[in-house]
């Protein structure tokens, strides 16, 4: 699966148009539900202050923050790849975009904060 998703990102790169839309928004769509699926920080066993197990909603929106601008760099590049430049944009489009990218974020949250949260509930409750 993994040389599927690369050659399917490097193809986009190499050949942009319909292919490149649709690997931003996929790509989008599995980085907005990342930080909900991944339980632990990145490196947290390093980290005393990261090392309680579960994130904070604090944590993840800052993921999500820094997953969006990296979505919106290969978005760039794929735009350069494509046109020669970057049209320029105004707050109203980056504002639109990450709206966007927490509605893609929806199904991790759902799953992360009700769901999975509701069966661990019960578990404990049954110990």
């Amino acid at each position: 699966m993994g040389k599927t998703i690369l050659s399917v990102l490097s193809h986009a790169l190499e050949n942009p148009g319909v292919w490149g839309v649709w690997s931003v928004l996929g790509l989008a769509f599995v980085l907005a539900n990342l930080p909900f699926l991944l339980e632990r920080a990145p490196f947290a066993s390093r980290f005393r202050f990261f090392s309680s197990g579960n994130k904070a909603f604090g944590w993840r929106f800052l993921a999500l923050v820094l997953l969006y601008f990296a979505i919106g760099i290969y978005a760039a590049v794929l735009e350069w790849n494509a046109y020669g430049s970057v049209y320029r944009q105004g707050w109203e489009f980056y504002v639109t975009t990450f709206c966007l990218f927490l509605v893609f974020a929806f199904p991790g949250f759902v799953y992360c904060a009700l769901w999975h949260n509701k069966r661990r509930r019960a578990e404990e409750d049954v110990t």
